[in-house]
């Protein structure tokens, strides 16, 4: 039988049926809550994957819901006015008959862009990542917590019995890294000695780290790349919404200049915007939206680590987390170049989160509760917190 408060099978089921997105991130990352917490009780002073993965989940649950971002990419449209490009539009749009206002062509420029939709295409995209994940591992870690947990001794014969319904392979069809992980996780509680047990800890997460990962791939990189849209139908937008109705002369002589390769001043302004928008929402994307905020600490993806190796992580030992670790950290026993300049590459994703998972395995505060208990009881209940 499960321990009280750990998450079941029906439970986990439950959540993954939910329709609202957002009360559904919610469920998901006070579930895993639960089951960090559940594994902790056995495996004091340590974080798991699980206990990560809470605050993987609240920081997606802002990019579901929208916060901050909107704000953030209005201060990108601001940046253009700094460019110069703005100004650009502006003076192309005047000698073509327009004669809205600055803020009105600034307002149909966000249009124009489909930064809503952008907005839109990036949170489906996370979403869909959040609930991919949950669906697949948490129920691997509630049955972990269910049969095997509890055990009052190390048999493999049951451990072995227990991970063969695991699939054979490597990510993303098979799940080789996270029976790895359980096996280790399962050696762990039997282990009284201090640094080998923290380190076949460390071997466990970053195992599921790695299966995670592959199987996000195609999440990040569509959240990454949902792209405004391109400089020909911005320009059709901004013509509609800010120019008077063209004679037929004009628009005839308009379709030869581009027919002929010639670009008129706006199609050139506004190539100049989105090429500039585009970069930066990239860069904006990254740091807002796959942030990871461990406990109230925002780590910047694409900055280095700056948290030490505990003690016990300080140096490898174990052979089997030695050979994982030389597969996806390029700079060994150091936090040098763990930031990511790009969050789609998942040898550079890869390397920060091993490395993240080594220097905060330890950290005080880590394994708290995500949500206040008011919040709790409302999603519990069925509403938004």
């Amino acid at each position: 039988m499960p321990e009280p408060g750990v998450p079941t099978a029906a439970e986990i089921a439950a959540i993954v049926a939910i329709k609202d997105p957002v009360l559904r991130n919610y469920r998901i990352t006070q579930c895993y809550f639960e089951l960090s917490a559940a594994v902790a009780r056995r495996l004091p002073g340590s974080a798991n994957w699980c206990t990560f993965a809470v605050w993987a989940s609240r920081q997606a649950g802002q990019s579901i819901r929208g916060e901050d971002l909107e704000a953030v990419i209005d201060g990108v449209l601001d940046d253009l006015s700094n460019s110069g490009a703005l100004a650009a539009l502006i003076a192309a749009v005047r000698a073509v008959g327009g004669t809205a206002g600055a803020s009105d062509i600034q307002r149909a420029l966000r249009d124009a862009l489909g930064i809503n939709a952008v907005l839109e295409r990036t949170g489906v995209a996370v979403t869909r990542g959040n609930l991919k994940v949950f669906e697949e591992i948490a129920p691997v870690f509630a049955a972990w917590c269910e049969e095997r947990i509890s055990d009052s001794s190390y048999d493999e014969d049951k451990v072995e019995k227990f991970i063969s319904r695991l699939a054979p392979g490597d990510p993303p069809d098979g799940q080789a890294h996270l029976r790895s992980a359980i096996r280790s996780y399962q050696r762990a509680l039997f282990n009284d000695n201090e640094v080998e047990r923290a380190q076949a800890i460390l071997f466990a997460t970053v195992n599921v780290g790695f299966h995670e990962q592959t199987r996000l791939q195609p999440e990040i990189t569509d959240a990454l790349d949902a792209a405004v849209e391109d400089a020909d139908v911005v320009v059709a937008r901004l013509e509609k919404a800010l120019l008077p109705a063209p004679s037929l002369f004009a628009r005839i002589r308009k379709l030869a200049r581009r027919l002929f390769g010639q670009k008129t001043p706006l199609d050139r302004a506004a190539q100049e915007i989105v090429e500039q928008v585009r970069a930066k929402l990239r860069l904006v994307v990254t740091e807002h939206m796959m942030a990871i905020d461990l406990a109230g600490t925002r780590l910047p993806l694409g900055a280095d680590l700056t948290q030490a190796f505990p003690p016990r992580l300080a140096r490898i030992n174990h052979s089997s987390l030695s050979a994982l670790l030389a597969n996806v950290d390029p700079t060994p026993d150091s936090l040098r170049e763990t930031g990511a300049t790009d969050w789609a590459s998942f040898p550079e994703r890869m390397h920060f989160i091993a490395d993240l998972f080594r220097a905060y395995q330890e950290l005080p505060g880590l394994l708290g509760p995500p949500l206040q208990p008011e919040e709790v009881a409302a999603i519990m209940a069925g509403r938004r917190p």
